[in-house]
């Protein structure tokens, strides 16, 4: 009997700390993980640029703030990633169901040459409803990839014309305007889900 106590509790401490390495890894290195240490995005409060939306309204970082907010750098000129990331983002959308109305969704352009607010409006429009196209100078999105910790980049393209390499993850920010995490391009949607569901919900907690 005390052997198979002593089994038991023994089974119970190899599990604990296997739980254990797995919550480190999550937190450490898996899709839990924090952005690394000076590439922390600001919080949205402190941002400081100004753009307009598809619709031609004029926008700012403060705009996103009482909701959680997902952002999103790319351009309307992008081959795969942006359209892969925006299909997938329109998939968590659909995901969250009546939820999707507590959440701000941007998708912010780094090619403000060729996406005027027309282009952004049409580009947008093939995805999920709730995703706002934002564009503006060339100033202000530089001010916003800095404010984002984000980047960008132009680079010619092999045919003629040129292409951006731009980060590719999808920020995560509280309804207070505090980064919270980042989605990895690819990342699965049970992973990914959960995270922007966490964020809605601590909304809802925070307010009662």
């Amino acid at each position: 009997m005390r052997r198979r106590a002593l089994l038991g509790f023994g089974a119970a401490g190899v599990g604990a700390f296997g739980l254990t390495l797995a919550v480190g890894w999550w937190r450490a290195d898996g899709p839990g993980a924090p952005a690394p240490v000076g590439e922390r995005p600001l919080p949205l409060s402190e941002m400081g640029f100004r753009l307009t939306d598809h619709e031609g309204q004029p926008v700012e970082p403060s705009d996103l703030i009482g909701q959680p907010s997902l952002v999103f750098f790319g351009f309307t000129y992008c081959p795969d990633v942006c359209p892969t990331t925006l299909s997938d983002i329109s998939g968590w959308l659909d995901a969250l169901a009546e939820d999707v109305d507590r959440l701000n969704v941007v998708f912010i352009t780094v090619d403000p040459e060729r996406d005027t607010v027309d282009a952004m409006a049409e580009y947008v429009g093939y995805f999920h409803s709730a995703i706002r196209g934002w564009s503006g100078p060339e100033d202000q999105i530089a001010q916003a990839v800095e404010d984002f910790r984000a980047t960008y980049e132009k680079v010619p393209a092999e045919t003629g014309g040129y292409t951006m390499n731009h980060t590719a993850s999808v920020f995560l920010f509280d309804a207070s305007g505090d980064f919270v995490s980042t989605i990895d391009y690819h990342e699965p949607r049970e992973f990914a889900v959960p995270k922007i569901r966490r964020a809605i919900e601590e909304t809802s907690e925070g307010a009662t």
